[in-house]
């Protein structure tokens, strides 16, 4: 094959009619309505900001400040850095109802290895994003299981560290301690490391055989955990508002304002990925042009009034020098003497970070669905189960990826490489907006962004400014991502691109 084929295969699209075509006759069952994707929404954003990302943001970390009390102001930063895409996702998910979110819309735009690309980088914003969250409940689950002291066998509540967290974490801990790495992690054959965070590994598996039982059935346990978690919240914020104190808001601004406000934007941005889930699962919703664009722009209208009430009663509560990163809202509520209601919040924690694990695995396994579809991945993986036609195989596959990268992967930088993730597709999907108004504009569009061209490119250029300010301060993270890039290069064109010729040969 010449050059020229290979230029014009890379840049082959498809069709919005055949995508159209592709999602009407969907092996998916259709079950979802405008409720359900809600509170896959609102499962997906609520839970890691308020209960395991929010601390780090306004303290900061070793590679960069935080916001401090300004937080508020990066949560409106990074919610005004959704809002775009958000109505971008809304505008293209209503005109094109298919599975595979951001990875589908691309491959309308701007060609097949863009869309393999973007179908890869997802896999950061999901899968990767996964394991942080995945390790968040770990540590609340133990904290919650502490309080039945003297119910449950000490094995229990006590167990080894090398089955509670990552080998990662471990030599991190040892270092810190001062403690010999070998007295508490066994080795196989004196060289090989033996960690593996149990709760994580378990809960992984149990939400995974959940996603193959079916979608409409997991949106049930979900709905009833955003239940207890939004609860849960209200009630801190309620209760907690009467031990505010007006001058713990002083100095509002950071020693550092600009770094610690962008980079207090850029960790919440954590917090509020996996609204764009919503889109992941529109083959599987009953009427998509009309649910899709209100359950994407009320999900994100919705946390970001929690996620602002919460910073304010946090940081009016506690002094910035003595907010607790692991557990925020449990250690406020602990600070002013409401134990009883710390252990009530570890509750929620684990509801809302168990809805966001379930989420973050529906959006994986949609993706990887919607790429294998196309073949750039093997086919076989796409297989339906007969009884709850669900992707069963790509939903283990996922599960097992998980609870691998789990093992070595460092947290923090799995956190970031997420959200790295997350601002491309952003402004991948306000270019696609930019493309279909230039190449598609008699289309039927059910929801339009407004004051495009405007709109699109203002959400283009907050997510690469955002981009490039991180890239010169979290310089570890940052490299990997480039590593992943290479890496998903490398896939294309050794497997994908081979394979999906391989299909196009077949079909004609």
């Amino acid at each position: 094959m010449n050059f020229k084929d290979i230029g014009r295969n890379i840049f082959k699209k498809r069709s919005l009619d055949e995508l159209i075509a592709t999602s009407k006759s969907s092996e998916l069952k259709k079950t979802l309505n405008v409720f359900d994707l809600i509170i896959i929404g609102i499962g997906a954003v609520v839970g890691t900001g308020i209960f395991a990302i929010i601390g780090a943001a306004i303290t900061g970390n070793a590679e960069s400040v935080g916001a401090g009390h300004a937080i508020v102001i990066s949560m409106i930063l990074a919610a005004v850095a959704c809002v775009v895409p958000a109505l971008c996702y809304s505008e293209i998910a209503s005109m094109v109802p298919v599975a595979g979110s951001a990875y589908t819309y691309t491959y309308a735009t701007m060609g097949e290895f863009m869309a393999w690309m973007v179908g890869w980088i997802l896999m950061l914003e999901y899968a990767i994003g996964n394991i942080t969250v995945a390790s968040a409940w770990s540590g609340y689950f133990m904290q919650f299981l502490k309080g039945f002291k003297g119910c449950l066998p000490d094995f229990i509540l006590n167990i080894p560290i090398w089955l509670r967290y990552d080998y990662r974490a471990i030599y991190s801990m040892c270092d810190k301690y001062g403690w010999d790495i070998h007295d508490k992690v066994p080795f196989l054959f004196d060289k090989i490391p033996v960690a593996v965070n149990l709760p994580a590994v378990i809960i992984v598996v149990v939400l995974t055989l959940l996603l193959i039982k079916g979608v409409k059935e997991s949106t049930r346990v979900a709905s009833i955990m955003v239940g207890v978690n939004m609860f849960m919240i209200l009630s801190f914020i309620i209760i907690g508002s009467h031990y505010v104190k007006p001058e713990n808001w002083t100095p509002f601004l950071p020693t550092e304002p600009m770094q610690g406000i962008l980079m207090g934007t850029f960790t919440i941005f954590f917090a509020y990925i996996g609204f764009d889930a919503i889109s992941t699962a529109a083959e599987e919703t009953e009427k998509p042009q009309r649910d899709l664009p209100v359950a994407i722009l009320g999900t994100l209208v919705i946390c970001t009034i929690l996620y602002i009430c919460v910073a304010l009663v946090l940081t009016g509560i506690v002094p910035i020098d003595m907010i607790d990163i692991t557990a925020p809202l449990a250690h406020a509520m602990s600070f002013v003497g409401k134990d009883w209601f710390a252990g009530l919040i570890s509750i929620g924690a684990l509801c809302a970070l168990t809805t966001v694990l379930l989420v973050y695995q529906l959006g994986t396994t949609r993706i990887l669905y919607a790429i294998s579809r196309d073949r750039f991945l093997p086919r076989s993986w796409r297989a339906i189960h007969k009884k709850f036609r669900t992707p069963h195989i790509m939903t283990l596959i996922s599960g097992f990826a998980v609870i691998v990268c789990g093992l070595f992967m460092d947290l923090k930088i799995s956190a970031d490489l997420c959200n790295y993730g997350t601002f491309t597709s952003f402004v991948i999907i306000c270019l696609a907006v930019l493309i279909l108004r230039r190449t598609n504009p008699d289309n039927n569009r059910p929801f339009k962004v407004p004051f495009c061209p405007v709109v699109p490119l203002l959400g283009i250029l907050i997510c690469l400014v955002l981009i490039f300010f991180s890239l010169n301060t979290l310089k570890t993270s940052s490299s990997y991502f480039v590593i992943w890039l290479v890496v998903g290069v490398l896939i294309y064109i050794f497997y994908g691109y081979n394979q999906k010729r391989i299909g196009e040969k077949k079909r004609s």
